[in-house]
């Protein structure tokens, strides 16, 4: 009866510890997916803007040697 007794809080202990860890980690990679997931809308933005640089480039290439206005404005 006694080693019944004392198996129980060390089950519960290891339990708790474990749930505990469990907690920790999904915390842990919780806030990883999401720097992950801002670092994919930066760089979704940067290549907005590169596009519209491009845009204008090409415009400008167009305007000069193409003989006249883009076609798009």
């Amino acid at each position: 009866m006694d080693s019944n007794v004392s198996a129980t809080p060390a089950s519960a202990w290891t339990d708790a510890y474990f749930r505990s860890l469990l907690d920790w980690q999904a915390a842990c990679g919780a806030s990883v997916l999401q720097a992950q997931q801002i670092q994919w809308g930066m760089l979704a933005a940067w290549q907005q803007s590169a596009r519209a640089v491009q845009q204008e480039l090409l415009d400008q290439w167009t305007s000069r040697f193409g003989g006249g206005v883009p076609l798009d404005g």
